[in-house]
């Protein structure tokens, strides 16, 4: 390295700050990464409400995590205790009721930002080249979160909480030679009991933790490759980029301020009307309820699981609709990205979120006569649209030319 290079490095680790914010930025340059990363990064300027809902998650999971701090200050990770412990953060503890609901609560309306913020993705095409890094940590961390809500959904020691815990971790039975192994492994005992209890109970912080991780990777390598659009394009010049605040914040935080009034209506006025009335009556191994479903942002997986008559097929197809997900960046042989140029596949894209509230309705259901037909089919196409359709409509579709950023508002505004 020349004299002259090494002085050009020097001056970029001088602070442009002075005094004492000047002094802790030379040292350690958080402050000028945030304001590089968070306020001036450029963004296009054609960016919709459809893009608030990943800020949206992140605040739900800060609220998660504060919320279950304070709940983990009062509750007892043990069988005979965990019930009474919820009941005593409810009635006795200082608005403990409050901070219980909006945990509760925020799981529904996080699992709500999330399933939207997949949907723009697969609409918009944010899974294509080169954001297909960005794609895998957010599939990875929906995986997680699932994993992180059936854990916290059996910590209340209810009934619907038992029932539940018992039918999912007997899943793992189902897996040839090691399946018996990892159920004990994970009870650590031969039923669900006091010790499923407790390595639930540290798990479910663990796997928060390790959401809050992927975040990190998740935001970073967004940051390396810059948001998509509506249109599918990227920004041909300064002229169609926007700095991320205020412009972006002020778009998040309307967006924001609008879900929590809903999240805040559903709290005082119906705080349990997305959970499971089974779940205030204690724990009972001996009575079993007339029908055990998980929480709704299961069901359309639990539909999946049910539609198959073998048990680890039911098993695979469960796992594998998430992970197959995963494989779209490149079985998607389109070269262009957003659905507002594709026709055909438009079309596949809504079907497939319509197939998925089908799904989910029809997980809710007995598993018996028409509902497991309809379970069937939505499964079928829920494949179908990956491995056929993804490959197969990008060969014989005929998409628009896409537009540029400033011709797309341009035409928004005609």
């Amino acid at each position: 390295m020349s004299s002259n290079e090494l002085q050009g490095y020097k001056k970029t680790l001088n602070s442009p700050y002075t005094g004492i914010k000047g002094w802790i930025d030379s040292r350690l340059p958080l402050i000028r990464m945030m304001e590089a990363e968070y306020l001036k990064f450029p963004v296009p300027k054609s960016l919709n409400y459809f893009w608030s809902f990943g800020g949206i998650a992140m605040f739900c999971l800060i609220g998660l995590i504060l919320t279950g701090i304070f709940l983990g200050f009062h509750y007892k990770p043990s069988a005979d205790d965990a019930f009474d412990s919820v009941e005593r953060i409810m009635r006795d503890v200082s608005f403990g009721w409050l901070i219980r609901y909006l945990h509760a609560n925020l799981v529904s309306f996080f699992f709500i930002a999330t399933f939207v913020h997949i949907f723009r993705a697969l609409y918009f095409g944010s899974y294509k080249a080169p954001r297909e890094l960005v794609y895998i940590f957010g599939l990875t961390m929906f995986m997680l979160m699932m994993a992180t809500a059936f854990l916290g959904y059996t910590l209340p020691w209810g009934q619907m909480s038992y029932w539940g815990a018992t039918v999912i971790t007997n899943l793992f039975s189902a897996i040839p030679v090691v399946g018996d192994a990892i159920l004990t492994l994970l009870l650590g005992d031969f039923t669900v009991g006091d010790s499923a209890v407790n390595r639930f109970y540290v798990l479910h912080w663990l796997l928060a933790f390790a959401i809050v991780g992927l975040v990190v990777f998740h935001v970073i390598t967004l940051h390396m490759t810059g948001s998509n659009n509506p249109t599918g394009t990227e920004p041909q010049s300064w002229d169609e980029t926007v700095s991320f605040h205020p412009y972006v914040t002020i778009k998040d935080l309307n967006a924001t301020i609008f879900f929590f009034i809903i999240l805040a209506f559903i709290l005082f006025y119906y705080p349990n009307i997305l959970g499971h009335s089974d779940n205030y009556i204690k724990a009972n191994p001996m009575v079993t309820p007339a029908h055990i479903v998980p929480e709704w942002y299961f069901l359309p997986f639990y539909a999946i699981l049910r539609a198959i008559p073998d048990k680890l097929g039911g098993v695979i197809a469960m796992f594998s609709s998430i992970l197959a997900l995963g494989l779209l960046p490149w079985l998607d042989t389109s070269k262009v990205r957003s659905c507002l140029f594709r026709p055909i596949w438009r079309y596949c894209v809504l079907l497939f979120a319509v197939n998925f509230l089908v799904l989910m309705y029809v997980g809710g259901k007995p598993a018996e006569g028409l509902y497991v037909l309809i379970s069937r089919i939505g499964t079928a196409y829920w494949f179908l649209f990956i491995f056929v359709l993804a490959p197969l409509v990008g060969f014989l579709e005929t998409p628009r030319q896409p537009l540029t950023i400033t011709n797309y508002l341009q035409s928004k505004k005609a």
